[in-house]
C-alpha cells in the first residue's frame, strides 16, 4: 500500500496522522513542542497488519515535519527502525 492508495489526514489539533483501511483506524500519534515532532504511538490494528500502513503514515509525518522545518522526536519503537532504516530522515531527529 503506498499514499497514493491510502489517504492520511493530518488531524493538527489532535496531534496525529489519521487512515481508514477496511473500517479500521490507523494512527501516528505526536506532540508538538517547540517545533519538534515527539512522535508517540504508531497503531495499526492486526486485521489490517502486514499492509505498509504504519511505514506509510511515518513517512507521511517524517514529509510533514521536513516541510515545516520540525526536529523529529521518535519515542515509538516503530518510528524509531523506521528512521534507522531510511536513512534520508535521520537528519531530522532532534
Amino acid at each position: 500500500m503506498t499514499n497514493t492508495t491510502l489517504t492520511i489526514k493530518h488531524d493538527e489539533s489532535n496531534g496525529r496522522f489519521e487512515a481508514r483501511v477496511d473500517g479500521y483506524a490507523c494512527v501516528l500519534e505526536y506532540q508538538l513542542r517547540d517545533g519538534t515532532m515527539i512522535i508517540q504511538h504508531t497503531g495499526v490494528p492486526g486485521a489490517v497488519g502486514g499492509r505498509g500502513i504504519a511505514a506509510a503514515l511515518t513517512r507521511h509525518a517524517l514529509d510533514t515535519a521536513r516541510a515545516r522545518r520540525w526536529r523529529v522526536l521518535p519515542l515509538c519503537s516503530y518510528a524509531v527502525t523506521y528512521i534507522a532504516r531510511h536513512t534520508e530522515y535521520q537528519d531530522l531527529v532532534a
